[in-house]
């Protein structure tokens, strides 16, 4: 019995030489391997930012990730970590045994978690920015009324998509919504430019659309501004969500040739910059796919999707060019049947509906003229 745990000791003396042996040869292979040494197309397509970006990243949280010990790995390098996990949406081992990182899966767990908080602490508020002054709503009202798909008098182009995550401990019943899956149901507000302006990732799969919004903050920020006599600023949305005069939504079933028609048409044009933005985030940032799931709890997940928004917008910022992909936009019919709620019929609210139908009818008449009103 004593050669046995002798012989057990001396395999795992072996074991912990080995693990040493390997985190020596990995601080060899990171002091030798300098991602920023790498050809500017296969950083960008590992990464998903440029070097400049990723610098700028790491200089601007770097106080929040200096470790005590000199062993300890170097900022670039735990930003990078995290920046091509959320990047290639692979498991921590695989993110780790990167032939460039070269970092084990413990530390990889680490810096997910400690990067992460810092871009929420130091960067949310300063690159994820609703227009909340006079001056920012007007550069905003601007850039919709300039683009291809014009639409004057928004600001913002707002709608949900689901976050596969992990089943939670918690409430788990309250995360799994109406696919069946365990999710995160993520409110954001985007511009012309795929710019994200406001995003919401506090809510479980279980909540619907309708809700989020009336809890938001942002609804009771565009309210506010009505009340103060801001009558020419909305956002857009699709029928899931209910008329508002500061939240305008299609009219549907319309024949062609009325005005309604027209202002669903030109409506549903310039909403879809929402629809196309989530393609874009989810192609760029692939933890965040349909076909991935996020290992980790509700809260955690959430913050992950908000440092995805931060980089994001720092990347429009850059002007870096978008991921080539397939649209895969979910087009309303201008004719047909909109997404309704869950009674399966509009919600008809008095008051703010009544005033928004009539703001409805004069931009309808303002835009279209020549068109008859299918209400006639």
């Amino acid at each position: 019995m004593a050669e046995y745990y002798l012989g057990w000791e001396l395999l795992e003396l072996e074991e912990r030489v080995r693990m040493l042996e390997r985190r020596v040869e990995r601080k060899v292979l990171r002091d030798t391997q300098n991602p920023y040494d790498l050809p500017i197309n296969e950083f960008m397509n590992t990464f998903r930012v440029s070097p400049e970006l990723a610098m700028d990243l790491t200089n601007s949280i770097r106080d929040s990730l200096q470790r005590e010990r000199s062993s300890g790995l170097p900022v670039e390098i735990q930003v990078l970590v995290v920046v091509n996990f959320y990047a290639k949406g692979s498991y921590q081992r695989a993110t780790g045994d990167n032939f460039i990182a070269n970092v084990s899966q413990s530390s990889v767990s680490r810096c997910i978690h400690s990067v992460t908080n810092a871009i929420i602490q130091k960067l949310l508020r300063r690159w994820v920015r609703f227009p909340m002054t006079a001056i920012e709503r007007d550069r905003a009202r601007e850039k919709f009324s300039n683009a291809p798909q014009a639409f004057e008098g928004a600001i913002g182009s707002i709608d949900c998509t689901h976050i596969n995550i992990l089943d939670p401990k918690n409430h788990e019943e309250a995360y799994v919504n109406y696919h069946g899956n365990h999710s995160l149901n993520v409110q954001a507000v985007v511009d012309p430019e795929l710019k994200i302006l406001n995003i919401n990732a506090r809510f479980p799969g279980a909540r619907n659309d309708s809700y989020i919004w009336s809890v938001s903050p942002i609804r009771r920020a565009m309210e506010f501004h009505y009340n103060r006599g801001e009558r020419y600023t909305w956002l857009i949305r699709d029928a899931g969500y209910p008329l508002e005069p500061w939240l305008l939504t299609p009219l549907t079933r319309y024949p062609e040739g009325t005005r309604q028609y027209q202002y669903t048409k030109k409506h549903c044009k310039a909403r879809n910059i929402v629809e196309r933005f989530f393609d874009v985030f989810k192609s760029m940032w692939r933890c965040l796919s349909y076909q991935r799931v996020l290992m980790y709890a509700p809260v955690t997940a959430g913050k992950i999707v908000n440092a995805c928004a931060v980089i994001h917008n720092m990347r429009v910022h850059y002007r870096l060019p978008i991921l080539p992909f397939e649209d895969c936009i979910e087009q309303d019919s201008v004719g047909g049947n909109n997404r309704i709620n869950e009674n399966n019929e509009i919600e008809d609210r008095r008051g703010p509906r009544v005033v928004a139908m009539r703001i409805q009818k004069q931009l309808m008449a303002n835009w279209f003229p020549n068109y008859v009103d299918g209400d006639q």
